[in-house]
């Protein structure tokens, strides 16, 4: 966490958190979501619910630094004094691979491969010491030639049980309520 961010959360402690505006899509894109948007509907279920991608690189890395979870397995990006929960589309990490393996989130961190796992859809996710992404679209040739060359090794899942499993929550918005 930046250290402005630290100052202005000692600074203006009481600072209410914030649900539906922003929403990580399974490209590892972030998108602000207007109150328009949100009332066009959730985030994961269509493109009137996504809201408008962001692009600007440093306020891409500002989320990036400040990216966390909660004890409920709730997602947010720490904006200052306030807490901005984050709308996932499938998984709180989005992975991107190189041809040596080598695994980065969508935030740029690195991370360490433990385990391999497709969904009924086709799709997908790895366990890191992170925690559980899906892996980026462009990226599953990588994962493929893993498996062929007997590297990686998958697991089914089902992707309903993936949240519940790996502790995180694909709508904070949905669980407070909101």
């Amino acid at each position: 966490m930046d250290d402005i961010v630290r100052q202005a959360i000692a600074k203006w402690p009481n600072v209410p958190d914030c649900y539906g505006w922003l929403g990580l899509d399974a490209r590892g894109d972030w998108y602000l979501r207007d109150d328009a948007t949100q009332a066009a509907g959730p985030f994961a279920g269509g493109a009137a619910g996504k809201g408008s991608v962001l692009r600007h690189t440093q306020l891409l890395a500002f989320i990036g630094r400040n990216y966390d979870r909660d004890a409920r397995g709730c997602w947010f990006f720490q904006n200052g004094p306030q807490r901005v929960y984050v709308e996932l589309a499938a998984a709180p990490w989005v992975w991107r691979l190189a041809p040596d393996l080598s695994i980065a989130s969508h935030t740029g961190t690195a991370a360490r491969f433990e385990a391999c796992l497709v969904d009924e859809a086709g799709r997908v996710y790895l366990l890191t010491d992170l925690g559980l992404g899906l892996v980026h679209s462009l990226d599953v040739d990588v994962v493929a030639t893993a498996v062929e060359q007997a590297v990686w090794e998958t697991q089914a899942v089902r992707a309903a049980d993936l949240p519940s499993r790996y502790g995180f929550v694909l709508s904070p918005q949905q669980l407070a309520g909101r």
